[in-house]
């Protein structure tokens, strides 16, 4: 195989997108569709792995399948630099995650970090574990050997994903021949930027906490969002008392966000975002004025994304060709790793009359 820079990165469809997707995936993956230094960059919306812990509402994966690339599309993913493509349309990758079950055991499975806390945050341990969520971090593996992807960009927390994905493709190439690429993962180069938490504090951003910033809110809702719900310093009761900057969810978000451009514009009384933190923690900066502030940074980064949505609103067909398209390509890519993996696997028994001549071997060898 001819070694090529080829990525792949993905989302489950099981709502809109919010500012945690966008600052800790998105913007970045505009980034490097734009860098022209990898030849391929693949998008899987993967609703298998959704339909994991939603086995009984999949219209709720399918009533999102349109919105998830809608908020691709907004942000900037170009269909013609990036492949969108939806999981469950691709059987290879069925086959492969099949095989690939077969390469690792129960014990392995349940010691993967990352696994163990979906499983305590979805409360599965109370309920009975599905077994399609235990072993999705295997059909993640199949995901990505299946596109050959060398480079797959994560947040910190699914790296244990990553090194279990390496651990399958290690087994397979040492038990049937070099034939899968191992992958590396790619994390945000911004600590911010890696878990960007809801507006509440708490550590990830929830639809069902309510503590969400949706790229496709309106003004208001972002206004309120800020300015009703979002944790600054509880020991800042006065505009004179002096502030801590850690945990406070406007700092975490204006780290992420801000550039000295926006003082500029929008509070010119300081040069850059240190400046700022160091007049709240001496006191003197009341919280009202810093939310007004991220505000308008928020508004810059989320009104293009308005507007480029309505346009794609506007044309859902496109939308859904762009699906279709980016998915037919994927099926070819995907069917053609299933190829070399059955080959390498000797499974192959109808790609050419090879095990005819083998019986015919052993028969004449047989009569000897």
């Amino acid at each position: 195989m001819a070694e090529k820079n080829i990525i792949l990165t993905g989302d489950r469809p099981t709502g809109r997108l919010h500012l945690g997707h966008y600052v800790g995936s998105l913007m970045r993956r505009v980034e490097l569709q734009d860098s022209g230094t990898f030849d391929e960059i693949n998008i899987l919306i993967a609703d298998d792995q959704a339909l994991t812990d939603n086995a009984d509402n999949p219209g709720k994966i399918r009533d999102n399948i349109v919105n998830v690339v809608l908020d691709y599309l907004s942000v900037g993913i170009d269909p013609s630099k990036t492949t969108i493509c939806v999981q469950s349309a691709l059987p290879a990758l069925h086959a492969l995650t099949f095989y690939y079950l077969n390469l690792v055991t129960t014990s392995r499975l349940s010691r993967n970090p990352t696994v163990k806390a979906e499983i305590q945050m979805r409360g599965f341990a109370e309920e009975g574990l599905p077994a399609g969520f235990f072993t999705y971090p295997v059909s993640q593996a199949a995901d990505i050997t299946a596109f050959d992807a060398n480079v797959v960009p994560v947040g910190e927390d699914q790296l244990p994903m990553i090194e279990q994905t390496r651990e399958i493709v290690e087994k397979f190439n040492r038990t049937y021949g070099e034939t899968l690429v191992v992958p590396h993962a790619m994390i945000p180069e911004n600590e911010t930027q890696r878990r960007l938490p809801g507006v509440d504090g708490k550590a990830k951003m929830s639809k069902s906490l309510g503590n969400c910033i949706y790229l496709s809110d309106d003004a208001k809702t972002v206004r309120k969002q800020v300015n009703g719900k979002m944790f600054t310093d509880p020991l800042h009761l006065r505009i004179e008392d002096p502030g801590h900057i850690e945990g406070n969810v406007v700092f975490t978000y204006l780290d992420a966000l801000c550039t000295d451009g926006h003082f500029a514009e929008y509070l010119p009384d300081y040069a850059n975002l240190d400046e700022m933190k160091e007049h709240y923690r001496r006191g003197g900066l009341g919280d009202g004025t810093c939310k007004k502030f991220l505000i308008n940074v928020l508004e810059e980064a989320l009104r293009p994304i308005r507007a480029e949505r309505a346009k794609w609103e506007a044309d859902i067909g496109s939308v859904y060709d762009i699906l279709r398209e980016g998915t037919a390509r994927a099926v070819e890519t995907t069917n053609a790793t299933l190829a070399r993996v059955r080959k390498a696997m000797r499974i192959d028994y109808f790609e050419d009359r090879s095990i005819v001549k083998e019986w015919e071997a052993l028969l004449r060898q047989a009569k000897q």
